[in-house]
C-alpha cells in the first residue's frame, strides 16, 4: 500500500520532486518505491519523453486498480468506526456553483455531529461536476438538474426555485404580475450554455415561446447580481443565490407570472455505487434536513440589510 500510493502521487504530478514534496520523502525514495513497484509488477510504470514522464499501459490500469483499493481500504476504515458507534473517515461531496449557497448550511451541522468526519467539497459548473461524476470522484454529488443518459441514481432534498432579478429601481421592480412577454426585447444576462439555471430558464421560456434578447453570457452567479446591479439587464437566478449574505441590496426579484421556476436540489450518485457509512450518514441527513432550508417561494423580493423581504 505504501507503493501504490507513492505511485499514484507520482501519477497524479507527472513528476518525482513533486510527489517526494506531497509525500514529505526524499525523491531517491519515492524513485525506489516505484521502482521496487515496477519490478513487483513485471512492467515498466513510467516512460520518459524528454523532460517528461507519462504512464504506460501497465501504468495506468495500476493506477486505476490502486483507486479501487485505496476506496475499498477507506470504506473497511469508516465501517469498523462505525461498528465502535462512531462516523469517522473522509466525505468527498461535489457540488455545482449555485450550490456553494445551500451546502455549507447543511455541511455546518452535519460534521458538528460527526466531529470525526472530515469533509472534500468540490464546488464547479455543470460540466465539469458531470465529469467528475463520470469518472466517479466523489461520494455524493449535489446538483439542481440530474443529468438524463448517464447510469445514476438521484433524489430530491431541497427546493430551489428560479426568479428573474433586476436593479432595484428597475421600471417592473415593485409591479405587480408583470406578463411574461413583458421580458421580451428587455437586454439578459445568462449563465453559460450548459449551467442548469440556464437549462431551466430556456426549457421554461421555450415551453412558453418566449424569446429573450441576450446580452451577455457570465460564469458564474456573482459576476450575474453584479452586472444586474450595475444596470447592464435582468438574469434568471436561484433564490438561494439572493441568500442572507449573497445578495447586493440593490437587487429585486421581479413578480412574473408563471414564476418562480420550480426546481428542486438533488443527491446524485452512480447508481451501483456502494457508499461509505459516512456517506450513506450525509445522505439520510440530507433527505432529513433538507426540507427545513427555507427560501422565498414567491417573487417580488429583494434582498435588503441581510434579508429578503417584500420589495
Amino acid at each position: 500500500m505504501r507503493q501504490l500510493r507513492v505511485f499514484d502521487a507520482v501519477a497524479r504530478h507527472s513528476g518525482f520532486s513533486r510527489a517526494a514534496a506531497e509525500l514529505h520523502l526524499a525523491q531517491p525514495t519515492v524513485s525506489m518505491q516505484v521502482k521496487q513497484l515496477a519490478a513487483a509488477v513485471g512492467l515498466p510504470l513510467f516512460e520518459q519523453i524528454g523532460k517528461k514522464i507519462y504512464l504506460t499501459d501497465a501504468g495506468r490500469a495500476l493506477q486505476a486498480t490502486g483507486a479501487e483499493m485505496f476506496d475499498a481500504w477507506a470504506r473497511l476504515e469508516m465501517q469498523m468506526a462505525d461498528l465502535k458507534g462512531l462516523k469517522q473517515g473522509r466525505l468527498r461531496v461535489a457540488a455545482v456553483t449555485t450550490a456553494k449557497y445551500v451546502v455549507p448550511r447543511l455541511l455546518g451541522p452535519f460534521c458538528q455531529m460527526h466531529p470525526g468526519v472530515d469533509v472534500q467539497m468540490e464546488v464547479g459548473n455543470r460540466s465539469a461536476i458531470i465529469e467528475r461524476l463520470e469518472r466517479n470522484e466523489d461520494d455524493l454529488t449535489i446538483m439542481g438538474m440530474p443529468p438524463r443518459g448517464m447510469d445514476i441514481v438521484s433524489h430530491p432534498f431541497a427546493e430551489n426555485p428560479l426568479v428573474v432579478v433586476a436593479p432595484r429601481g428597475h421600471v417592473l421592480a415593485g409591479r405587480r404580475r408583470v406578463p411574461l412577454t413583458k421580458l421580451e426585447g428587455l437586454p439578459f444576462l445568462m449563465r453559460e450554455q450548459g449551467s442548469g439555471t440556464r437549462l431551466a430558464a430556456d426549457r421554461f421560456l421555450k415551453d412558453r415561446g418566449i424569446r429573450l434578447t441576450i446580452k451577455m453570457e457570465l460564469g458564474s452567479n456573482e459576476a450575474i447580481k453584479q452586472a444586474v446591479a450595475g444596470g447592464l439587464g435582468l438574469s434568471f437566478l436561484s433564490l438561494h443565490a439572493l441568500g442572507p449574505d449573497a445578495a447586493p441590496r440593490s437587487l429585486v426579484a421581479l413578480n412574473i407570472e408563471g414564476l418562480p421556476i420550480r426546481r428542486h436540489w438533488y443527491i446524485v450518485h452512480p447508481a451501483g455505487k456502494r457508499l461509505s457509512v459516512v456517506a450513506q450518514a450525509f445522505y439520510g441527513y440530507l433527505k432529513q434536513e433538507g426540507g427545513n432550508i427555507r427560501v422565498p417561494v414567491l417573487t417580488g423580493f429583494s434582498a435588503t440589510g441581510g434579508t429578503v423581504q417584500r420589495a
